[in-house]
């Protein structure tokens, strides 16, 4: 399976946090599975940190990316093509981080690593 890791997931599977569903957990640790993470992701976590919403145990530079690296988590390009969907897609989510994220799910078919549910009006496949 390829896999796109939504925020919360990227942080509660680099925690160890068991928040992160069982299921999630053997999905993303699965050696036969493909796991991306959207550069918003990223931002979302630096923009988070940076309005002290979201504290890191370490610096973002010392994280991101080697964290990423070390568990074979790869930074999926953001192009174009994953943006225009945001023009018609419907508003069933108002954060527009994960409005993206779903687009990029949709765009390049992949399925969505996420506890949130309001993925599911999107016609994702998820993974919680």
């Amino acid at each position: 399976m390829t896999l796109l890791l939504d925020t919360h997931v990227i942080l509660w599977f680099l925690a160890n946090d068991p928040k992160l569903s069982a299921v999630a957990r053997t999905a993303i640790l699965d050696p036969a599975n493909v796991r991306w993470v959207s550069p918003i992701s990223l931002l979302e976590i630096a923009i988070k940190n940076r309005l002290g919403k979201l504290p890191l145990p370490d610096p973002f530079a010392l994280m991101f990316p080697a964290c990423l690296h070390a568990n074979d988590i790869h930074l999926l390009p953001l192009d174009s093509n994953h943006i225009e969907p945001l023009t018609t897609l419907p508003l069933h989510h108002k954060d527009p981080f994960d409005r993206l994220i779903a687009a990029t799910a949709q765009v390049e078919d992949l399925i969505l690593i996420s506890a949130d549910p309001v993925f599911d009006a999107y016609g994702l496949s998820r993974i919680w």
